[in-house]
């Protein structure tokens, strides 16, 4: 279908078809929009008429894409996307605070231990910002997922993402100070067999490995573990509780080391190979409210150490 075989009216129906898609619902697409939730679903029916096919699936609890909905999405998303950056670049010229929506993704760990703490301290400064945290280890479609920014470790290979620097990465081996006295410490990597480890399951299915420095190389080993877990608080729980060593991001386990709850071992052959980082699409001018969010986690969670 040429642009010419489009009434004028009917690229309002693709901007109420996009925002569904991308809001996840008519009510909060309505929302967004500024417009009743009845305007929404009649833009879109006359889409599906106009294009003589079915875009989404509508039930009482969700929407989805068809198989032609998902087709016409991503060939419209990508031009769609250049028009709202450049009206957010011309909102951004206007004088006034950053305000809208965000979602923000991060590693369940880093997200609760290191993120979420400074979610009240930025909206106190932002307070016309409505912000949403999801906490997850899998993969992250920036578009897909409507993402605005996202906390990851290690290096992105998409080259659309901007990743800025945040942290080094130091994985530390955790114990309560109540094991150490019952068991003692492992003095080497060697020693591991003897001692009860608390090990995680990736997304991926498999256990995570350890990885050390030795004589300038890494080492990666994956000990027999008692326990397993697929999520780090778990893990990180584990270890409080006496059950075990933990290889664990030190900004993880450093409350309950400053406590002295948990300490450390192994800690001359951490690996510093890795670092966090927070991550967002590569654009030439970012939304006011990415920019200030962006510019105050990298602020913070540098000054944290």
């Amino acid at each position: 279908m040429s642009i010419a075989c489009l009434p004028t009216t009917g690229f309002t129906h693709v901007i109420a078809f996009i925002s569904v898609v991308r809001e996840g619902s008519f009510a909060r697409a309505a929302d967004r929009l500024g417009v009743g939730r009845s305007a929404v679903s009649r833009s879109v029916r006359k889409l599906e008429d106009h294009i003589g096919a079915r875009l989404l699936r509508r039930t009482t609890r969700c929407v989805s894409l068809t198989s032609e909905g998902q087709t016409f999405y991503d060939a419209c998303w990508p031009g769609v996307e250049r028009i709202v950056l450049a009206v957010e670049e011309m909102q951004d010229l206007r004088a006034g605070p950053p305000r809208g929506q965000m979602r923000i993704a991060a590693p369940q760990s880093f997200g609760r231990q290191v993120v979420a703490p400074l979610l009240a301290e930025f909206q106190a400064l932002f307070p016309e910002l409505s912000l949403e945290l999801m906490l997850g280890e899998g993969p992250i479609d920036f578009a897909a997922d409507r993402v605005d920014v996202a906390f990851r470790d290690g290096d992105l290979e998409d080259s659309r993402i901007h990743a800025t620097l945040l942290a080094p990465m130091k994985l530390r081996i955790h114990a309560s100070a109540d094991y150490a006295r019952r068991h003692g410490l492992p003095a080497s990597v060697e020693e591991l067999p003897h001692h009860a480890c608390i090990n995680l399951r990736l997304p991926n299915g498999r256990l995570q490995e350890w990885h050390f420095r030795s004589d300038e190389r890494m080492r990666a080993v994956t000990p027999e573990a008692r326990l397993v877990f697929n999520d780090t608080s778990l893990v990180l729980q584990a270890a409080l509780d006496g059950m075990g060593l933990a290889q664990l991001p030190a900004c993880v386990g450093r409350d309950a080391v400053s406590a002295g709850k948990l300490v450390v071992c192994l800690d001359q052959m951490a690996p510093d190979n890795r670092s966090h980082y927070i991550c967002y699409l590569s654009r030439r001018q970012q939304p006011a409210r990415i920019r200030a969010f962006v510019d105050f986690m990298t602020r913070r969670i540098r000054e944290s150490g």
